[in-house]
């Protein structure tokens, strides 16, 4: 069965199980969002990051964070794995 391809914002994140492993990317480039978040996690800055992948712009990482911030609007339930 063929995956569905989801987008989000305007396209701007995309979903594609062929691409990085159906990890949410920006735009269906091979840059994940949780790769421009960990950037941001260890304290680069915007600028450095659009150095390092000069085909983002600061929207694309604007909407990075609007992405994480809605999955952390969720609900979620918690199970011990043994």
């Amino acid at each position: 069965m063929k995956q569905e391809k989801l987008s989000y914002f305007n396209g701007n994140i995309t979903i594609d199980a062929d691409i990085c492993n159906g990890k949410p990317t920006i735009r269906g480039q091979r840059i994940t969002v949780q790769t421009i978040l960990e950037f941001l996690s260890v304290g680069e800055s915007w600028d450095e990051i659009l150095k390092a992948y000069p085909t983002l712009t600061k929207e694309d990482i604007q909407t990075c964070l609007l992405f994480a911030t809605q999955l952390m609007g969720q609900r979620y339930s918690l199970q011990k794995i043994a």
